[in-house]
């Protein structure tokens, strides 16, 4: 299962650096519950409007094959407290028309309405090498290649030309990193932080860019 991009910003996921200055692709997204690593959830659903008389639904599916949000089993809720099964579901446009075995009439349909899905972070497999969840990425120190912390990274961002790590300084504004070898050499997750390798000025440029993330 692959998520998307177009999951909510505060998100989990599977990232890969690319090589060069290209970007590989997004692979896991989705919000998470960081309340402990055995609970933590990913969104990989939206329960939209219901969809004719039969119980069925509009789903967006936050994943890169919008059928496959159903694939690791039943699905929760974002306080736990209900689970829904995918008996069927077929694309629409750009929605999943889907028929939850827990739903069986278009009020209890209707009622769902912008119902958040999650599956748990221990469904999810283990990323492959150079691949880190987001959740991994998320809090992590940044360091220059000399050694001077830079910042913490507080969320992975994509505006359409390829992830971007959004680092937050101990003073001023956040600014972005593209998240590549050539500009992150280094990811030491288990180490807590990363080390960048930025340009000369590259801070400077980056937050005198008016009208772009990071500017003031």
């Amino acid at each position: 299962m692959r998520l998307c991009l177009d999951a909510p910003p505060d998100v989990l996921g599977l990232r890969k650096r690319a090589c060069g200055a290209t970007h590989a692709p997004s692979l896991i997204m989705g919000p998470i519950d960081m309340n402990s690593q055995e609970t933590q959830r990913v969104l990989v659903a939206r329960i939209g409007a219901a969809h004719g008389i039969r119980g069925e639904v509009r789903v967006k599916s936050f994943t890169d094959d919008p059928l496959s949000f159903g694939d690791y089993g039943p699905l929760m809720t974002a306080d736990g407290s209900r689970t829904f099964e995918v008996v069927r579901a077929r694309m629409q446009k750009t929605v999943v028309v889907t028929k939850f075995r827990e739903i069986d009439d278009r009020n209890t349909a209707e009622a769902l309405n912008g119902t958040d899905l999650f599956i748990e972070r221990g469904r999810l497999p283990a990323p492959d090498e150079d691949e880190f969840y987001y959740e991994d990425l998320a809090g992590l120190e940044v360091r220059s290649t000399s050694g001077e912390q830079l910042g913490r990274i507080v969320s992975v961002q994509d505006f359409g030309a390829g992830d971007l790590l959004e680092v937050r300084p101990p003073r001023g504004p956040s600014y972005y990193v593209p998240f590549t070898r050539d500009f992150v050499p280094t990811v030491a997750v288990t180490d807590g932080y990363v080390v960048v390798d930025l340009p000369e000025d590259y801070l400077s440029e980056e937050r005198s860019r008016p009208g772009e993330p990071g500017s003031e």
